[in-house]
């Protein structure tokens, strides 16, 4: 890699990677899910985390990139824990699995919101301000996901799992 158009590239195709291994996580997470909110929060997750794929998608191919070309270790070790811990884990208990959920959920989304970010501010710095405007929207779309499943943890998950 010798300049930053090819950092660029090669993060976007790790982003693809990223977003297709925590959607399958997120699916997976959805369904071992109790609280109805919570649920509906993790679908509609999901459904974010496919448009941000097929935005990533394109791009990579305005780039003449293929976006299965990269496979993003970084997500594969966050959705091994996200599997480990949410799970594969005994729980006694609905709401602290759920809790579980939604910590292994939030670790996945901010490794994307860290990822879009650092994208948009390459696609800036590379004066591409279609790139920039599209992955400003994915950055904004994952925070209010982010935002989200921190108001269920915080509106009610949290306090039925210390009970």
């Amino acid at each position: 890699i010798e300049n930053l158009t090819q950092v660029y590239q090669h993060m976007l195709e790790d982003q693809y990677s990223a977003n297709k291994q925590s959607l399958d996580m997120t699916n997976k997470l959805a369904k071992a899910a109790k609280t109805k909110g919570h649920v509906d929060a993790l679908e509609a997750g999901s459904k974010g985390i496919g448009e941000g794929m097929e935005h990533v998608s394109e791009l990579c191919k305005n780039h003449g990139l293929d976006p299965t070309g990269e496979h993003c270790k970084g997500m594969e070790g966050l959705v091994t824990e996200a599997r480990a811990h949410a799970l594969d884990e005994e729980f006694g208990d609905d709401d602290a699995r759920d809790a579980m959920i939604i910590a292994q959920y939030q670790r996945m989304v901010h490794y994307a919101i860290a990822g879009y970010g650092t994208l948009a501010a390459y696609a800036r710095r590379l004066d591409l301000s279609d790139d920039t405007s599209v992955l400003e929207t994915c950055l904004e779309n994952t925070y209010d996901g982010d935002r989200t499943m921190t108001d269920i943890a915080t509106g009610g998950v949290n306090a039925a799992a210390a009970s």
